[in-house]
């Protein structure tokens, strides 16, 4: 009853209810009366109990007024968020639309700050199995002349291999590696990437005498003009698809396959096939000439392999890690690598 405001209506109206229940008690008995007495105090609490519903009803009333705005802020962020969605997913598409027009369109190469940028977020990759920028900008800026389209040759899936594809958007670039289960995953998760895999049957620790071999096939099996996809020789690789035969490479990097342990194929089969694939281009080739990397050249195996099959009269820059030599296209009558022999 304390909570009730005695002024209001409400109390008015059962003011005079209790005003009603007293005229009728003065005719009963006394145990009547105190029943009736008992009535009126049941009603005089009444209000009280109306008190408490309408209570309860302002509180399930303010809980659905909750509800409803929490309902509208989140249909209105989710508005909002899937129209940023749209428009960052449009942009996306936007600046992809330009690049490859940049990169594609009447055959032009990367615009040079578009290569600046994805040469330095390579080398600065949170890894230690990847090339420095000096050597990156070395290859960069031979796919960056190369003819239209290039023919880019990688042996070897590394860290900067989406580079390459990326660096030569423009032209072919194909993957050799000696996993194939890597080589598969690669394909499966980019596939514009390109990618064969080659079982090696060589062994690091025997390079002197793989390469003593091929001296002594020079005229036969192992010539430095030939299709090696008939050959028998140690080093040439011949169990990849007939058209990488038949492809006249602009670029080749070599910086597979991995291991420098003994038993590690080593990259003298690769080394010897890219020499062999230069100096085999078709006279109907845009350019007779062909570039050739070779990484990790200060270990014995990639220098010695170089020299012999190479040539050092073909080095035009070596800084260490990275050697690039340009090859000419021979004659196929040719029977030796390099004009003067040098070997260790």
């Amino acid at each position: 009853p304390n909570a009730l405001n005695p002024n209001s209506p409400i109390s008015l109206y059962f003011l005079f209810l209790v005003s009603l229940s007293t005229m009728k008690t003065t005719n009963t008995t006394t145990a009547h009366h105190h029943n009736n007495n008992n009535n009126t105090k049941l009603i005089l609490l009444h209000p009280y109990i109306l008190k408490q519903g309408s209570s309860n009803r302002l509180w399930l009333l303010a809980f659905i007024s909750l509800f409803t705005l929490i309902f509208l802020l989140t249909l209105i962020f989710t508005r909002d968020s899937f129209a940023v969605s749209t428009s960052t997913d449009a942009s996306a598409t936007t600046v992809s639309a330009a690049v490859s027009a940049a990169s594609l369109g009447g055959g032009s190469p990367l615009p040079k700050h578009v290569m600046s940028t994805l040469l330095h977020y390579a080398s600065n990759a949170n890894t230690t199995e990847k090339m420095g920028i000096g050597d990156l900008k070395s290859i960069s800026d031979v796919l960056r002349r190369c003819p239209t389209p290039c023919n880019f040759l990688v042996f070897g899936l590394t860290h900067e291999t989406l580079l390459w594809r990326a660096l030569n958007s423009h032209g072919r670039t194909v993957f050799i590696d000696e996993n194939r289960y890597y080589a598969a995953h690669m394909e499966e998760k980019h596939p514009e990437i390109e990618a064969y895999d080659v079982q090696y049957t060589t062994k690091l620790s025997e390079y002197k005498e793989l390469i003593s071999s091929v001296k002594e096939q020079v005229h036969n099996e192992c010539k430095p003009v030939q299709n090696l996809l008939f050959s028998e020789c140690k080093l040439g690789i011949n169990d990849l698809p007939n058209q990488f035969y038949e492809t006249d490479w602009d670029v080749i990097l070599i910086d597979g396959p991995r291991g420098h342990w003994p038993t590690a194929p080593g990259r003298m089969s690769a080394i010897f096939t890219a020499g062999v694939l230069a100096r085999s281009k078709k006279t109907s080739a845009r350019s007779a000439k062909t570039h050739v990397f070779v990484h990790d050249y200060n270990l014995d195996p990639q220098r010695v392999s170089s020299e012999e099959f190479l040539c050092k009269e073909n080095l035009l820059e070596n800084n260490g890690m990275l050697a690039h030599f340009t090859l000419e296209r021979m004659d196929e009558k040719s029977f030796e690598f390099c004009n003067k022999k040098r070997y260790s």
